[in-house]
């Protein structure tokens, strides 16, 4: 289709969308702001800046060029903020290693992206050295010593990051090249195969950033993100860019924190020494938080809090809400950059009850500015948002990566139809809002018809008693599939609750409630703990194998 191109005059400037674009408004409104690493070191933005020319000339003197991997093996920390931007403002290429992985799968990764220059925490040293003879790429190691370095090593380094940064000059000329350029690396934690490699540009990264700030900041009020707050991730760095979060609050100039490696007793202290104001984390973090010792009668007003990752239940919602957290589920995934839903309320939503509210806040969310998102069928017809049609979650935006790394047929079926299919199932309601109702591969078939695993999930997470919960489908002579739910109790229930109270109580409620017409199956079985993948979301997969294994 022919279309007019605006011209443009020899001397005008093509404005690419580069990460380094980013650095203008906070470098000219709040170039006195703070960031700070666990409370511990604290410095200003154009401190910051300086810094980044500093790390950008010491990582050209260790001969990285354009296109070039640099891995980083690091806790939260303003060290991985200053690879957020220097690595890919130079042309170069992040990786954001997931340091829990097995060694095993660390290799793989470092191998597959094509690393050649490794910073490593002296914490995992000993793990980096038990692979280090069999990485094919890396040329460099930059040793991270947060304390006293190391007495000895088996790995050569280049030096110390800080004394490799004191060493170099401020000034680097960041150069502007295509905004397509790739800008980070890094691999998805599934439960079967080898790790995949997902990839995004500097214009994928700038976009979803802009987005994040237009959807956050226009909300009317619960949830907002603005230039006042206090920020300070829980979810790790190395997952999904900390959801892109480091990149929005600079671009806002906003104040930092960093906690390094997540501790509830310093999470605690930071939150509450620092006036942290947003958030992020998974389920998991949320309730280990509200139930450790430290944080009774603590006081959260005011921190907003952004949930992912898997499941919210209103359950935890409500609890979270009582303490004075103000939470909301957003939605994504690795191969979405990664934000795609938020659930913030509106003013009318406001003033429903705190039940009403927490249904609300558990939702998956309404799509994010510039997400095309749609429920479709298995012949990718979309559905009404009717709030009952429930099909798989497809998705188009500008910061989707567009395949897996060196996996050509892995990556056409994850773009199969043109849309990227998110192997969610869920349904769209009359307002916008999105529900997921399970994974594809956790749906539990009973007697022939589709059973939601997280809504039987949400039903036993009712229970007083229950701190976490899981159902998976096990196989059944009669009926298929038969559900399990999988609980960890409180431990002021441990003992005082038996598996068949449980099972009665929460089949009476799938049935007052209609949750679902096999739910009345479901089977409960106490545990310690529930599996997980390394970035802490529920591991089904496993506790199933583990199941069919006993």
């Amino acid at each position: 289709m022919p279309v007019k191109i605006v011209p443009s005059t020899p001397s005008a400037y093509q404005y690419p969308l580069l990460i380094k674009q980013l650095l203008h408004t906070p470098l000219a409104t709040a170039p006195e702001q703070e960031i700070s690493y666990q409370g511990r070191l604290r410095y200003t933005y154009r401190e910051f800046n300086a810094r980044l020319g500093q790390f950008a000339n010491t990582l050209a003197a260790l001969g990285v060029a354009p296109g070039q991997t640099v891995a980083m093996m690091d806790w939260d920390s303003h060290r991985y903020l200053e690879c957020f931007f220097a690595v890919p403002m130079m042309g170069a290429i992040l990786q954001t290693v997931n340091v829990r992985l097995s060694a095993e799968q660390i290799l793989y990764t470092l191998n597959h992206a094509e690393a050649e220059v490794v910073l490593v925490n002296s914490e995992f040293l000993p793990l980096l050295a038990s692979i280090a003879p069999r990485l094919t790429r890396v040329r460099s190691f930059v040793l991270i010593a947060d304390g006293a370095p190391p007495a000895e090593s088996p790995i050569e380094f280049a030096g110390e990051y800080e004394a490799l940064l004191a060493a170099a000059g401020s000034r680097y000329d960041f150069p502007d090249f295509d905004e397509n350029a790739q800008a980070t690396v890094f691999y998805t934690t599934g439960t079967t195969g080898d790790p995949k490699g997902v990839y995004f540009s500097h214009r994928q990264l700038v976009l979803h950033t802009m987005s994040l700030a237009a959807s956050l900041g226009t909300a009317p009020g619960q949830g907002r993100f603005h230039r006042e707050d206090v920020y300070m991730p829980i979810t790790p760095m190395f997952h999904v860019h900390a959801w892109g979060f480091p990149y929005l609050a600079t671009m806002l100039g906003v104040r930092q924190v960093y906690p390094g490696k997540y501790m509830p007793e310093t999470l605690l202290r930071l939150i509450r020494e620092e006036k942290v104001t947003y958030s992020h984390c998974v389920p998991t973090i949320m309730q280990m938080l509200l139930t450790h010792p430290t944080s009774q009668g603590m006081e959260f007003t005011g921190w907003k809090v952004l949930i992912g990752g898997s499941a919210l239940t209103p359950a935890l919602a409500l609890t979270a809400m009582k303490r004075g957290i103000d939470l909301c589920t957003g939605y994504g995934m690795s191969e979405t950059c990664p934000v795609l839903t938020l659930a913030n309320l509106n003013s009318g939503d406001m003033r429903q009850s705190a039940e009403d509210q927490a249904l609300l806040r558990a939702k998956t969310g309404r799509p994010m500015m510039l997400v095309d998102l749609r429920v479709v069928d298995p012949d990718m017809a979309p559905l009404p948002p009717d709030g009952k049609s429930t099909g798989e979650v497809v998705v188009r935006t500008p910061w989707l990566t567009q395949g897996y790394l060196k996996a050509t047929d892995a990556s056409e079926g994850l773009w199969d139809g043109g849309y990227l299919h998110t192997q969610d199932i869920g349904y769209i309601d009359a307002r916008g809002f999105l529900k997921i109702t399970d994974r594809i591969k956790d749906v539990i078939k009973t007697a022939g018809e589709w059973t939601s695993s997280l809504a039987l999930e949400d039903v036993v997470g009712k229970h007083e008693a229950v701190a976490e919960v899981a159902v998976i489908g096990l196989p059944d002579e009669k009926w298929g599939e038969r559900p399990l739910a999988l609980v960890v109790l409180k431990p002021e229930f441990v003992g005082q609750l038996s598996e068949h109270a449980l099972r009665n109580h929460a089949a009476r409620l799938i049935e007052e409630t209609g949750t679902s017409r096999h739910g009345v199956l479901l089977q409960v079985q106490f545990v310690e703990a529930l599996a997980r993948t390394s970035v802490g979301k529920i591991n089904k997969r496993a506790m199933r194998e583990a199941r069919l294994k006993s």
